[in-house]
């Protein structure tokens, strides 16, 4: 083995824009969407057990209340799907440290998934290098969930197909968010089942903006074409994109996936900071983080 435990970051997925394109005949949607990751996120750990090929989960963390330990966990998903698809005949111990909350559309439990396939791999030994990227992304997909083959990838990218198709983007400017979620879940396919009309474009781009402003022209031309849904289902985050634009040094405000945690872009660190410290101190009740776009 190449060591007897390694830990992996689980950092938050963020949607900058997120288009429907179409619908499958299995019923599932077609996408297109620019997606970042935010350096704030929960933790994965794995170690070695002795007890043959069992997985043992722990989660510990400011959301660990109420996340499942057993099958219905995608952490423990991931590790068997690892374990079977290369014909792993030893356990592990994973530790998952909940820091963002659930069902929050920010990759929560997809991005928990891809750490533990990234640590486990490194734990078992196991070149996922020598996976076809697009056959093992339509893998992921369908076993464990459309957002965990961009979490696995972990890169600024462009995201299409139902989440399988991973296309890079170009360099993007450094910039900062403050992340709010108003303290409620929703559910990603009633989301999706609510949304209707038109389907969009895709509407990618090649040039690397100069700034964070010309960043933030390019995406306030596109949408996220599932808010609409999402409102309708917890219509506090309306609310919550409406005092993320308030904020002072806010240039552009909207939510994330399927919701409930929104976003607001800031140029700079100390506004972001002191947007965070506003928002906290005016929603207690709220979930609510400063964090600067990850490099990957």
């Amino acid at each position: 083995m190449n060591s007897l435990s390694t830990s992996q970051k689980a950092n938050a997925k963020i949607n900058l824009y997120l288009h429907v394109t179409g619908k499958r005949d299995d019923g599932y949607h077609t996408l297109d969407s620019l997606v970042v990751f935010a350096d704030i996120g929960d933790n994965i750990n794995v170690s070695t057990n002795n007890e043959d090929n069992k997985i043992k989960l722990s989660i510990t963390g400011p959301f660990a209340k109420g996340i499942p330990l057993g099958e219905n966990n995608l952490v423990v998903r991931a590790a068997k799907f690892l374990q079977q698809r290369y014909s792993i005949n030893l356990g592990a111990n994973i530790s998952l440290e909940k820091n963002l909350p659930p069902a929050s559309g920010i990759g929560g439990g997809s991005a928990d998934a891809a750490a533990t396939i990234r640590a486990l791999a490194g734990l078992w030994e196991i070149d996922l290098n020598k996976e076809d990227e697009i056959g093992f992304n339509k893998t992921l997909a369908s076993n464990l969930g459309a957002d965990v083959p961009v979490c696995m990838n972990n890169k600024n990218v462009f995201m299409g197909g139902i989440g399988e198709s991973i296309s890079p983007a170009p360099e993007l400017p450094t910039f900062w968010m403050v992340l709010a979620n108003p303290g409620c879940a929703v559910s990603t396919p009633e989301v999706f089942a609510r949304r209707n009309g038109e389907f969009s474009n895709t509407a990618r781009f090649t040039e690397r903006p100069a700034s964070v402003h010309e960043l933030i022209k390019i995406i306030a031309a596109r949408n996220n074409d599932l808010l609409a849904g999402a409102v309708e289902l917890a219509p506090e985050i309306k609310d919550t994109i409406s005092e993320l634009e308030k904020l002072d040094g806010a240039l552009l405000a909207r939510m994330s996936g399927s919701g409930a945690t929104c976003f607001a872009i800031f140029a700079n660190a100390d506004a972001a900071h002191a947007g965070a410290r506003k928002i906290a101190d005016k929603y207690p009740g709220w979930w609510v983080g400063a964090a600067q776009m990850a490099s990957l």
